[in-house]
């Protein structure tokens, strides 16, 4: 679609949407997972893409990132597309060509564009203890690190999977030479690193922050997971649950061809402080926080709570509105959004949560506010009589309300 096609779909879909765009779904296959199924994907479109691919076990939200998925990956795998009339554009490119109309010109000015992006994440069993580069070390492969942060809805964890527990980090004390030892005994099947580390109970309705330099091994509840526009990672882990034999590639995915080996450079990667933290549960786990005063917001019929904080590239909430009621909320910047349960009206859109989606399928689910919109306020009716409406809002850098963490 050349540029002037875009423009003119982009502001159809403004003008008809009153600054609210609905956004298509978008799935994102993984060859070294197992599908959750808890994605409310028709399990036989799980494998979609082909079985070469690997099975559909995450979708991504309000996305201008490319997965990197390796070869025989589309173009456009992980790019969320703007819907208008049977039409469609990717949001990378509307951003591309008219950031300023969604997003303002103070966030354009001083990010360059949408640097974020959301996703469900929902495997069936755990993943293997795995690090995101930071940026120092991204950029040495010219790429940008990726801190990310998980929150777990309890209206897609209706099944909790294999193994609820995430492992982070290391125990405290835990020597650089015990963790350089598992990599060298990388293909002597189990290299043991989980040994070395700690296992959390994972609790829907609440969370975690995690920057770049951890090593973490997520459990099975399905996961929200709002993150830095960027898709590296390390694995560390040689071998899951005796039934995932996890290839070296995918230790150096992100790695200088020359230091594919150099264990010293390996572990140079870690944010080994933070690591081997004997506060760890106390500097990264996430409890919800109200966004207002709960008397006034109970009064008015909704429920609203951050449910991502503290970051520098991001953040979240979870918005409920109570059956029958209809609020109008402010935000003072752009977001993402993905309802998760109940149906009503979203602006002038119909919104509702689906239960089974075939791949291809357009849905009522998510959308995009630009910050037009999001601090005019968008009018939310809940049209049932005995269901809440209960959506999750993703942020860019630099919401001027998001607060602290501690």
């Amino acid at each position: 679609m050349s540029d002037q096609a875009t423009t003119q779909l982009v502001n159809r879909a403004l003008e008809r949407g009153e600054g609210v765009l609905q956004l298509m779904p978008n799935w994102v296959p993984r060859v070294f997972c197992v599908p959750g199924r808890r994605l409310r994907l028709d399990t036989r479109d799980l494998y979609a893409l082909g079985a070469h691919r690997g099975g559909i076990d995450e979708r991504w939200f309000s996305s201008t990132t490319a997965a990197d998925n390796g070869p025989g990956t589309p173009w456009d795998e992980g790019l969320s597309y703007i819907y208008v009339d049977g039409e469609r554009a990717t949001l990378r490119d509307a951003i591309g060509l008219m950031g300023e109309a969604l997003l303002g010109k103070q966030a354009m000015s001083k990010y360059g564009g949408w640097v974020m992006y959301s996703k469900f994440f929902d495997n069936m069993y755990p993943l293997p203890h795995h690090m995101h580069p930071s940026d120092e070390v991204a950029a040495r492969v010219g790429r940008v690190g990726k801190p990310e942060a998980y929150y777990y809805p309890p209206q897609y964890n209706f099944a909790l999977d294999m193994f609820p527990y995430t492992f982070f980090g290391f125990e405290p004390g835990t020597t650089r030479e015990q963790v350089i030892d598992c990599l060298v005994r990388w293909d002597q099947g189990d290299n043991r690193i989980l040994d070395l580390s700690k296992a959390y109970r994972l609790t829907p309705g609440t969370g975690w922050d995690v920057p770049p330099g951890i090593l973490h091994a997520p459990g099975t509840l399905c996961t929200y997971e709002p993150q830095r526009a960027s898709d590296v990672f390390s694995m560390w882990q040689s071998l899951v649950a005796d039934y995932q034999v996890v290839p070296w590639s995918n230790v150096v995915k992100d790695v200088p061809p020359e230091h594919h080996h150099d264990y010293d450079y390996l572990m140079s990667m870690l944010d080994w402080e933070a690591n081997v933290d004997p506060n760890f549960k106390e500097n990264h786990f996430t409890e919800p926080k109200l966004t207002g005063d709960p008397e006034a917001m109970l009064a008015e019929g909704y429920d609203e709570k951050w449910i991502t904080y503290g970051s520098e590239w991001y953040s979240a909430k979870e918005l409920t509105v109570n059956p029958g009621v209809t609020v109008t909320i402010r935000d003072r910047a752009a977001y993402g959004m993905i309802c998760v349960q109940g149906y009503g009206r979203f602006g002038v859109h119909p919104i509702s949560s689906p239960t089974l989606i075939r791949f291809g399928q357009m849905t009522e689910d998510e959308f995009f506010v630009t910050a037009e919109a999001a601090q005019a306020g968008v009018e939310i009716t809940n049209l049932s009589t005995t269901e809440p409406l209960v959506m999750l809002k993703h942020f860019n850098p630099g919401n001027p309300d998001m607060p602290s963490r501690g």
